[in-house]
């Protein structure tokens, strides 16, 4: 079965570079593909569809939780498998990096992140998670300036006889 895997993960990147001069996917054709795979609850190519560094996040969350990665990624989706409709707008590219706009389950906009790896855009969860860190830690040092907290250390004690 796993070599049946490699086989469909090697043909699926076939297509996607190996189709002549065909404009590589953007990032809405590839939320789109990755809609369908969760909707096929296919996650070789929904590995296909993630950024590297997402990949990684996922295996060290699956090995914390002793699961298997497959796990990891059919609960840690962009959206309900059973949702019916996904709404989606405003895709922007920016050199290497994009954002698009989609509609979750609850009725409001999230934003998607996409990193262009090897000429081919892919849903980056992890970069979004760094970035929303970063946000907080700007947040943090506009609102409590630049220096850092000093540290607090305890006295050393004597050892006593």
């Amino acid at each position: 079965m796993r070599i049946w895997s490699r086989i469909l993960i090697f043909s699926f990147a076939a297509l996607l570079f190996g189709c002549g001069e065909r404009q590589p996917a953007t990032p809405l054709e590839t939320f789109k593909t990755y809609t369908k795979a969760i909707k096929k609850k296919d996650t070789d190519t929904m590995k296909l569809l993630l950024s590297d560094a997402t990949i990684k996040s996922h295996e060290r969350d699956a090995k914390a939780q002793n699961v298997t990665l497959d796990e990891i990624l059919q609960r840690d989706s962009l959206f309900n498998a059973n949702q019916k409709s996904v709404e989606y707008r405003d895709e922007k590219i920016e050199g290497d990096k994009a954002t698009l706009q989609v509609k979750n389950s609850f009725g409001s906009w999230e934003t998607v992140p996409f990193v262009r790896e090897g000429g081919v855009w892919k849903i980056d969860k992890e970069g979004q998670a760094n970035q929303m860190m970063n946000e907080i830690l700007n947040r943090q040092k506009q609102a409590f300036g630049n220096e850092m907290p000093e540290s607090t250390s305890e006295p050393e004690l004597e050892p006593q006889e």
